[in-house]
């Protein structure tokens, strides 16, 4: 099912961090608070006019192109037996995954769920699979019923852009970048999105984590510089 079949109380994107201070998102502050605000304008610009163009490929089209990121992911992992690997429920035009964790299931390697726990936390996961219940967390965004906590593995992060050193473009919320900053142990983390989403820099402040790889229907990006 193409998540714009959703319905639309599942669509709302997380708060947008470059509305507040980030030191009340509990993370470092950028060095320079007017280059902060510009970067922050920037990006909201940017990331307004990324999501508009994908949501805008036909739905066939996005359903090619997840599948060719889907065979792409499950290259760049490998061997998934005994390993978790948490991924995401889709929205706004992002790459549908979930046949991705069924397969990866299939493989003997287990799935997950982020979940938001309380804006300026960071996420939690879960462990889910195709079948298990599902109930509305923050934002309406579909979480796994049972609270089943783990610490992946491998994490799936949709990007909405990105650039050749492989910082991500993500909503505004910070939830992916403060979740990595505090995690003990650092899984690997692959980004996930569209060859057309690439951008020659996200300007990357002191809180931004780089990805390890991003899959695109293209290819697998590597980081450079």
């Amino acid at each position: 099912m193409a998540d714009d079949d959703i319905p639309a109380t599942f669509a709302s994107p997380a708060c947008f961090m470059h509305e507040v201070d980030p030191a009340y998102m509990g993370l470092p502050g950028p060095l320079d608070l007017q280059a902060w605000k510009d970067v922050s304008r920037w990006r909201k610009a940017e990331r307004e006019r990324l999501i508009a163009e994908r949501l805008a490929v036909p739905a066939e089209k996005r359903e090619r192109q997840g599948k060719a990121i889907a065979a792409g992911v499950f290259a760049e992992i490998g061997d998934v037996r005994g390993r978790i690997v948490s991924a995401y429920w889709p929205f706004r035009g992002e790459p549908d995954l979930r046949p991705l964790l069924q397969r990866i299931a299939a493989h003997g390697g287990c799935t997950a769920l982020p979940v938001v726990v309380e804006t300026g936390r960071p996420l939690e996961f879960h462990l889910w699979q195709e079948g298990d219940a599902l109930t509305r967390g923050a934002w309406n965004i579909p979480v796994p019923a049972e609270h089943r906590p783990c610490t992946p593995d491998i994490v799936l992060a949709p990007v909405v852009g990105y650039d050749p050193a492989c910082y991500r473009l993500g909503y505004g919320g910070g939830f992916f970048d403060r979740t990595l900053a505090t995690m003990p142990t650092r899984p690997r983390v692959i980004g996930v999105g569209y060859g057309a989403s690439k951008l020659a820099t996200i300007y990357p402040q002191m809180h931004d984590i780089a990805m390890d790889v991003i899959v695109t229907e293209t290819g697998i990006i590597r980081p450079q510089g």
